[in-house]
């Protein structure tokens, strides 16, 4: 009996698990996060790797024959050259138009109404916007027909072609690019760009000394995120573009391959080539921002 109970008092106390968890700075709130990971996990990660390992799977070849019949096909490779031709001055005309509009924007007493119109587009998507675009802008659209009535012999082909996807990236874009700009400008503190004033700062040197250089940050992002959203382009360039021509993207070869072809093989190639060229657009344009700005990201509101 006595024995037993130097057992017991000799043995060392359990540690409960909220403190095992505490050692490695994991809490109650930490594990809020898990859900979340376990989301990206399931519905991100593993698809990527999947596809991934499944690109290297070719129906025929050696492991590296789907990126091997890709850059040696002219068809396809020319596809990457397409896309970037519309992504990136899609992402460059909406940011930049974005600007000046947000800090108009951001003075204005009636701020939310305007910014509730000019992000209307975002709840259409893009299919209603390339129907819009098609009725307005068609052969026998509203706009031809006003320009036909005032003498104009020929219509203007504004559809079917590089222009009119290019005006539905802008429509269906610039909405996302104007929402980022301006909450990234109105954290900015007025009180910067006042002090300036007093000092005899004139406004363009205002923007370009004081603005700029705080909004290097967030424009970056807002690029890189501008340029993911119009880089995958597909609806637009099927039903505005010409899918076989000028506007045929790299979203399209990845369709073709995977329901047409039914080469589930070669369009994850395709998608990995595509996710990689998005990579390395965003490498390079964070690794840029620094020659901007390498202060504080934030503009010192509050």
């Amino acid at each position: 009996m006595s024995d037993n109970v130097v057992m017991n008092t000799s043995a060392p106390a359990r540690i409960p698990l909220r403190m095992r968890l505490a050692l490695y700075e994991i809490d109650g709130v930490t594990l809020l996060v898990l859900p979340a990971v376990l989301f990206v996990i399931a519905l991100f990660v593993y698809p990527f790797l999947y596809g991934f390992v499944l690109s290297f799977q070719p129906k025929a070849g050696d492991w590296l024959a789907n990126y091997r019949k890709f850059f040696s096909d002219p068809f396809l490779y020319d596809t990457i050259g397409a896309t970037f031709w519309l992504a990136i001055p899609a992402t460059l005309i909406n940011v930049l138009i974005s600007i000046p509009i947000a800090l108009r924007v951001r003075r204005m007493r009636r701020r939310r109404l305007l910014t509730t119109i000019l992000v209307i587009p975002i709840t259409l998507g893009t299919v209603l916007i390339a129907e819009g675009l098609l009725i307005y802008l068609g052969p026998q659209g509203w706009f031809n027909r006003t320009l036909m009535l005032l003498g104009m012999e020929h219509s203007i082909r504004l559809v079917h072609n590089y222009t009119g996807v290019m005006l539905s990236l802008i429509l269906s874009g610039f909405p996302f690019a104007f929402l980022l700009t301006l909450s990234y400008i109105t954290g900015i503190d007025p009180s910067l760009e006042q002090a300036a004033s007093t000092l005899g700062a004139k406004p363009r040197q205002r923007f370009r000394q004081i603005l700029m250089p705080l909004l290097a940050q967030g424009l970056a992002i807002n690029l890189c995120l501008s340029f993911v959203q119009t880089f995958s382009v597909f609806p637009s360039a099927v039903l505005l573009g010409a899918p076989a021509g000028a506007t045929r993207v790299i979203s399209i070869a990845a369709y073709q391959a995977a329901y047409e072809q039914y080469n589930a093989s070669m369009a994850s190639a395709i998608a990995m080539i595509m996710g990689f060229c998005q990579l390395g657009v965003v490498i390079l344009i964070l690794s840029a921002r620094r020659f901007v700005y390498r202060g504080s990201a934030g503009g010192g509101k509050g």
